[in-house]
């Protein structure tokens, strides 16, 4: 057999198979989700317990787990785990339109994947854990009666679409070519960590639509009768940010 082609073909010669992106849409979307909500679930609702972390630890639950899911997902799919990001790189021109549904798909099923996992294992817990889980919204995104600070429909649209936007506009800056190569994970996973402490008190913070409907739907009607403004309005602030960005990012001036 010829060298050409027993010789093992270096890596960066490869590229992953668009199956292996959706995997790992999947799986990091999963690491996401999971991270948070059990979190959020099992740890920081304890009532000041030994092994309570309180809102903090939730909000870097969250940090913790995007970075280490960008690390190892992020060099096969670009780890985006939230259609909103998918959304907010293809208006950007960093992915192809046609792949937007498919990533979208897969990053709701790794979700809602990962709050049914986090439901089984609450049914396994103290009499009535899961029940007390599911009647307070099982950490569901809301606004007004179901806002964990009284914040009504307007606070949420406004914070759900700049803070969107925002996180489009910092993504798009550490991935860029300019930007210092292997710090991204960790500014999106600050970032993200920053935003959720102020976002927990208006809506539980979102985001990202996959986290909010894989909530929502064992929160129950009342969360799910909310949702929409968790899909809508953090997927148009993405969309602004993204069509936007080659104002900030792409601008070529000559001296």
């Amino acid at each position: 057999m010829s060298s050409s082609t027993s010789a093992p073909i270096p890596a960066a010669q490869t590229s992953p198979s668009f199956g292996s992106k959706l995997a790992a849409e999947t799986t990091g979307t999963f690491l996401l989700v999971f991270g948070l909500i059990g979190t959020a679930t099992f740890a920081a609702t304890l009532d000041g317990g030994a092994a309570s972390v309180g809102t903090l630890g939730a909000c870097l639950a969250l940090g913790f787990a995007v970075i280490i899911g960008a690390y190892a997902f992020g060099p096969i799919s670009g780890g985006h785990f939230n259609p909103a990001v998918t959304l907010g790189l293809a208006a950007a021109g960093r992915l192809p339109w046609k792949d937007t549904l498919p990533y979208i798909i897969a990053q709701l099923i790794g979700g809602i994947i990962a709050t049914t996992l986090i439901y089984l294992l609450a049914l396994g817990g103290p009499d009535g854990f899961a029940k007390t889980a599911t009647d307070s919204g099982f950490i569901s995104n809301g606004f007004g009666d179901q806002s964990p600070g009284g914040f009504g429909l307007t606070s949420a649209i406004i914070i759900e679409t700049i803070f969107t936007a925002i996180f489009i506009y910092v993504i798009l800056g550490v991935t860029h070519t300019r930007a210092a190569a292997g710090f991204a994970p960790i500014a999106i996973g600050l970032t993200l960590t920053l935003m959720l402490m102020i976002l927990i008190p208006i809506d539980n913070g979102s985001v990202n639509p996959a986290r909010s409907i894989a909530t929502a739907i064992y929160g129950g009607p009342d969360w799910l009768a909310q949702v929409w403004v968790f899909i809508i309005f953090p997927i148009l602030g993405a969309l602004i940010a993204g069509f936007s960005s080659r104002l900030i990012f792409d601008r070529v001036t000559s001296r």
